[in-house]
Formats: structure tokens, C-alpha cells, sequence
């Protein structure tokens, strides 16, 4: 697994082979920060990653200079694995860490993030509830906007905050906005 772009663009970093997490291939995530590269300031950005995984998505933000990055995981190896990796990059400053439930975490979650990015295991039974979860909770901010990472079992082409769906091979996007919020395009 390889950093894609921004200051650490280029370093490796290896999870281990017994390691549980699917981390987002490296040409999903270069094709999302593509599309993201043109559209948003990431200097101005608090992003809240969730379902972290690997961390890889979060190395990226941080890699591009986002002011805050929140990683949620809740699995013990995968958070030592998060916050080792974020030693040897030099993240402590930028990126928090914190280990519990998703699904817990969002109902308590009293802040408000510019982008907030999910990637749940695909066989999650409750996946297709996290776009509402995170709308009712309201964790975006006025203009914010959520990417949900899916497989092709889930659709949400009728949801009523769905703007943009991209697709990569197996791996697919689906980006929300905030009812409240004005008009988003990516």
C-alpha cells in the first residue's frame, strides 16, 4: 500500500499479510483524490474517516494537507497498526485517533466535518443506514458532503441526498450532501 499524492506521496506502508482490513485499492483512491483535487481546498478540510481500516484513506488527507483528520476503527490491531503508522509519517499533529463502534461512535459525535468518508466492510448488515445515520446526526458541516464505499450489492440512486456516484472496478462511490447545505458538485 502506497501513499498516492500530497507531501508523503510515494511511501509504503505495509499492514502484514494476516492483517483483516480491505483497504481501498490504490486506483480507487487515486481516481476519488483525482476528482477531489479539483473540487475542494483540502487545507481547509476536517475530514472524519470511518470504518479506517488500514488508515490509508486518512494518510491521504493528511498527505494533502488537511487541517484535521478524525480515524474511527474499532478493531485493536487495526487502530496499534493506524497509530504506528501515523508515527513514522509524522501525523500526530494532524490526524486523531479514535477506537470504537461506527455505529456507536456517530449518534455520540458532537462535531461537524467538511468531509466525512465511510468505508465499511460490504457484508455490513447495516451499511445501506449509515448515509441516514450521519444525516440525522447532522455530523456535516453547512456545504459538507459524505463518500460512502460500497460494493455493487448496495444502491442508493433514490436517496433523496445523493449527488454523484463513481465506479471503479468492484469498489464504489456514492456521495452525499447535507440537506442544509447548498448545492454540491464533484
Amino acid at each position: 500500500m502506497r501513499i498516492i499524492g500530497g507531501e508523503l506521496k510515494g511511501r509504503q506502508i505495509q499492514p502484514g499479510k494476516n492483517f483483516k482490513a480491505r483497504p481501498t485499492t490504490d486506483f480507487a483512491r487515486e481516481n476519488l483524490f483525482n476528482i477531489l483535487a479539483n473540487r475542494v481546498d483540502f487545507e481547509e478540510l476536517s475530514v472524519l474517516d470511518l470504518f479506517a481500516g488500514t488508515g490509508s484513506i486518512s494518510y491521504e488527507f493528511a498527505s494533502r494537507g488537511c487541517k484535521s483528520v478524525t480515524s474511527v476503527e474499532l478493531d485493536a490491531v487495526h487502530m496499534g497498526f493506524i497509530n504506528r503508522s501515523i508515527q513514522q509519517l509524522n501525523l500526530e499533529k494532524c490526524i486523531r485517533t479514535v477506537r470504537y463502534d461506527v455505529l456507536k461512535f456517530i449518534p455520540r459525535c458532537t462535531e461537524k466535518y467538511d468531509l466525512i468518508f465511510a468505508d465499511p466492510p460490504y457484508q455490513l448488515p447495516h451499511l445501506s443506514e449509515i448515509p441516514d445515520l450521519i444525516l440525522k446526526h447532522e455530523l456535516l458541516s453547512k456545504e459538507g458532503f459524505l463518500i460512502l464505499e460500497h460494493g455493487k450489492n448496495n444502491q442508493f440512486s433514490d436517496h433523496p441526498a445523493l449527488f454523484e456516484q463513481r465506479i471503479y472496478g468492484s469498489v464504489h462511490f456514492s456521495f452525499f450532501k447535507n440537506p442544509a447545505g447548498e448545492n454540491v458538485s464533484i
